[in-house]
């Protein structure tokens, strides 16, 4: 891969990431985001491992900056934790693995930061009955982080495979 290559798609994948942070600013149903996908595809995608963190993470920052109580750090920890699972997908980018890395991120989305409300809210006991009703509470909130996932990721996936195979070039 030459640099100018290298170059496009991190400019790619970037813009990509970014409009996916956009995203967060329109209505939607709770939990039904891009967070998932983006950390997901761009960890996958973006060959230079320190971007694969940094571009899906800057977004979210920034997207953050104009969200009121934006960050988080149990959804940030989830997020870091979806790309590093999406570096595993780098060379198998196809529709079932984008659909069990999808299933996977709602999961470690889910186990994280139900696992952080249950540890820092008194609303729940510190034991594991309390950690169990926690997440009963949360299983509601599920589908729609599952479905955001998979939408999202697919949606990112897809769009750029046909950008790659159709040579469409954003930045040169």
């Amino acid at each position: 891969m030459n640099l100018n290559t290298t170059k496009n798609e991190i400019i790619t994948v970037s813009i990509m990431v970014a409009i996916a942070a956009a995203t967060r600013f329109l209505p939607h149903p709770p939990n039904f985001t891009a967070i998932g996908g983006m950390a997901l595809f761009g960890a996958a995608t973006l060959t230079n491992k320190k971007l694969a963190f940094i571009v899906p993470i800057m977004a979210m920052l920034v997207s953050d900056l104009f969200i009121p109580h934006g960050f988080d750090l149990a959804v940030y920890t989830a997020f870091v934790a979806i790309a590093a699972m999406g570096l595993l997908l780098r060379n198998k980018k196809g529709p079932m693995t984008v659909i069990a890395g999808s299933l996977a991120a709602s999961v470690i989305f889910f186990v994280i930061s139900n696992f952080a409300v249950w540890a820092s809210q008194a609303m729940y006991t510190k034991n594991a009955i309390g950690l169990m009703t926690c997440f009963e509470a949360a299983i509601p909130f599920f589908p729609n982080t599952l479905a955001g996932d998979l939408f999202f990721s697919s949606l990112l996936f897809s769009s750029y495979a046909i950008i790659k195979k159709t040579n469409l070039v954003i930045a040169k």
